[in-house]
């Protein structure tokens, strides 16, 4: 599969180049990016150059913000490429389902990542809580977002997402992890004066049965980060810690594999190819949706990096 990466930042750099560089049957032949390159590839400035003039290309791979991802979704689908797409997949849950049907229409794959569902604990939580009853689940999702996001302004713009930018994994985890469908009851969203996209949010969910889910999301975390998922049920506690990749049940710490979510995730990407499928799960972004439309908003003091 000859993949052609569209937004050289940082998680493509950090994690999509080298992902791909150590997946069979997957190949990195061309580079789309405004503002960067690399020097073994050939490098365009946008999607469309990228199509036009660059070399065959059986895939595309999508790292840029999400205000951009719907339009060069759509072209590279025009185009007969498989679709790659980083999370959150779009702005909208209805430029996504667009998109699906699209895909479906051109026969071609689309792949709506969520790489926090690959981390190394959460099939096992996923296994253990499939034979228990569930109580009640916290989420506290709290991160800096002058260190994980420096310079990046978009994510303070509408459809940026602000700290559902980070919240979008815990919401992805935790919809992998329960087996029922989630829903929105209500939320807080403090939004920065000079910002349109939330700093922290509150949460509260339920599952279809009416179990609680409490979350907690906050960008302007200091200190020690916090990506933590606490699940209670009817034979004991589970946590997931380290946004997925440690797993404790009952106080005891279970050994799991590597951390490898952007490797598994293109693995993936090769098998829906191979099998002439695609993949898109809305759920987390329908949550995000949800708490925007039930949300009370308020103004907090202004953010400045």
């Amino acid at each position: 599969m000859r993949i052609g990466l569209v937004g050289l930042g940082k998680i493509a750099r950090d994690q999509h180049l080298p992902a791909i560089a150590s997946t069979d049957g997957a190949e990195l032949f061309a580079v789309a990016s405004r503002n960067a390159g690399t020097a073994d590839l050939p490098c365009f400035p946008d999607l469309t150059t990228m199509l036009r003039d660059g070399p065959a290309i059986d895939a595309v791979s999508l790292c840029q913000p999400p205000q951009a991802r719907y339009d060069a979704a759509r072209e590279a689908l025009l185009a007969g490429k498989h679709v790659f797409m980083e999370k959150p997949p779009g702005v909208t849950v209805s430029e996504v389902q667009a998109l699906t049907t699209l895909a479906t229409e051109r026969g071609v794959t689309l792949f709506a990542s969520w790489h926090s569902r690959y981390a190394a604990g959460v099939a096992a939580a996923r296994a253990w809580l499939a034979e228990r009853a569930l109580q009640r689940i916290s989420i506290s999702w709290k991160e800096d977002v002058r260190h994980w996001h420096p310079g990046q302004t978009w994510i303070w713009q509408p459809g940026g997402f602000g700290v559902f930018d980070p919240g979008i994994n815990a919401l992805s985890i935790l919809t992998e992890i329960v087996a029922e469908p989630l829903r929105a009851i209500a939320a807080t969203l403090e939004t920065p004066s000079n910002c349109q996209a939330p700093s922290a949010a509150r949460l509260t969910m339920a599952t279809a049965s009416g179990k609680p889910v409490e979350a907690e999301f906050d960008f302007l975390q200091t200190g020690p980060q916090t990506w933590d998922i606490v699940v209670e049920t009817d034979r004991g506690s589970l946590t997931l810690g380290h946004g997925g990749n440690n797993l404790i049940i009952d106080g005891v710490e279970r050994p799991n594999g590597a951390e490898e979510e952007y490797p598994a995730m293109y693995r993936h990407f090769v098998r829906l190819i191979a099998e002439r499928r695609s993949d898109v799960d809305l759920a987390p972004l329908q949550l995000v949706a949800d708490a925007f439309l039930c949300g009370r908003n308020l103004a907090v003091a202004e953010f400045h990096e």
